[in-house]
C-alpha cells in the first residue's frame, strides 16, 4: 500500500471510529436479542422532482443524463457536491429526517410519454449485508455509487451478486422485466439490493462502483472481501409506481426494465446516522425512520418524535 493510500485508510477509519464514539456516547451500547429476525432501518423520503441530471455520472453537465426521479434532499442536480447538499439548510429534504441530506435518485418510469410520480413516501432500507450485523458501520460522509447499470442484460440484472427481487405488482413477482399485464388496482413495485463492503479509502471511483463490494453471500449471509472490509449499511430500494393495468407502454428512461440502478450520495448529519446504525442495524432491530421496533417498543428509539436527536430542535 502506497503512503498516501495508507494515510487515507487510516483517515478513514478514524472518521468512522469518531462517529461511532459520538453515537455510542449519547445512546445505551446496542444489545442483541436472543431472537434476532431483524437489523435494519428505514428511510421514507417523498419524490420532489425529475429531471436528466446525474451528479455522480455526469457531474456538471446539466441534461446529460436520462431522466432521474429524486428523492432525498432537494436541491439535487448536475452541479450537487456534498458542500451543496450540506448547504442546503435545514428542512431541505423531503425524508421525514430533516438531518438526512443525502441524494437519492433511480430512473423516471413513464407510462408512454407520461412520468409515472408516486405521491407517498418511498422506502429505502438500511440493512445489514454481512451475517455479523454488529460490525456494521455508518457511511463515511461524502459516499457515493451507483448500483445496477442501464446498460445491464436481462441475465445480469436477474443473477446481480445482492438479492434482487425485480418487479412485482399484485401476485406475480420476481419479474426480471416490467410486467405485460398488473392487476387493475395494484402498482408496480421494484426491490434492488446494494452492495455493503467498501474499501474504507475511497469515496468514490471510475466506475462508481469498484470502491464497493458485495459480501460474500447475498441477504446478511456473509463476510466482506478483504480487499473492501468495512462493512457498512446494506441499501435496498423498495420503489412502487403508481400504474396498474396494460402494461405495454410502461418504461424506464434508462430502457428495460432490467435496466434499473439507482445513485445514493452520502450527505448524512454523522451523529445521526451513526445512532441509528448503532441502535437499529447493530442492535438487531427492525426500526422505522425514527430507529424504533414497532414489535420491541420496551428498546425505545434512537431518535425523538420530530425525528432528530434528543436535545435538537425541530427544523
Amino acid at each position: 500500500m502506497s503512503g498516501k493510500r495508507m494515510l487515507a485508510a487510516v483517515g478513514a477509519a478514524a472518521v468512522v471510529a469518531a462517529v461511532t464514539t459520538v453515537a455510542m456516547a449519547g445512546h445505551p451500547a446496542a444489545r442483541a436479542d436472543d431472537l434476532v429476525t431483524h437489523h435494519e432501518f428505514q428511510v421514507d423520503c417523498l419524490i420532489n422532482h425529475h429531471q436528466p441530471d446525474d451528479p455522480i455520472v455526469f457531474p456538471g453537465l446539466p441534461g446529460a443524463s436520462h431522466d432521474h426521479t429524486f428523492v432525498g434532499n432537494n436541491t439535487t442536480n448536475a452541479t450537487s457536491t456534498l458542500q451543496s447538499l450540506l448547504g442546503a439548510g435545514a428542512g431541505a429534504t423531503s425524508c421525514l429526517n430533516p438531518d438526512d441530506l443525502s441524494a437519492y435518485w433511480f430512473p423516471t418510469a413513464f407510462n408512454g410519454d407520461t412520468p409515472v410520480l408516486s405521491t407517498w413516501r418511498q422506502t429505502i432500507y438500511y440493512k445489514s449485508g454481512i451475517l455479523d450485523y454488529t460490525k456494521v458501520v455508518p457511511f463515511p460522509q461524502g459516499l457515493k455509487f451507483v448500483v445496477g447499470s442501464p446498460a445491464a442484460t436481462i441475465d445480469e440484472f436477474r443473477t446481480s451478486p445482492g438479492a434482487v427481487e425485480g418487479f412485482e405488482c399484485g401476485d406475480s413477482t420476481h419479474n426480471w422485466d416490467i410486467p405485460a399485464y398488473c392487476v387493475d388496482g395494484s402498482q408496480l413495485n421494484v426491490r434492488f439490493q446494494a452492495p455493503s463492503c467498501w474499501d474504507g479509502v475511497h469515496l468514490d471511483s471510475a466506475d462508481h462502483k469498484s470502491h464497493m463490494a458485495y459480501p460474500s453471500l447475498p441477504n446478511g449471509g456473509g463476510v466482506c472481501p478483504a480487499d473492501h472490509p468495512v462493512a457498512v449499511p446494506m441499501l435496498e430500494f423498495k420503489i412502487a409506481f403508481p400504474v396498474s393495468g396494460d402494461m405495454s407502454r410502461v418504461h424506464l428512461a434508462s430502457g428495460r426494465g432490467y435496466s434499473w440502478h439507482y445513485d445514493f450520495f452520502n450527505a448524512w448529519d454523522p451523529p445521526t446516522l451513526a445512532a441509528l446504525v448503532t441502535h437499529c442495524i447493530n442492535g438487531g432491530l427492525q426500526c422505522d425512520s425514527r430507529g424504533f421496533d414497532l414489535y420491541k417498543p420496551d428498546r425505545g428509539a434512537a431518535l425523538g418524535d420530530n425525528y432528530r436527536l434528543p436535545g435538537r430542535p425541530d427544523v
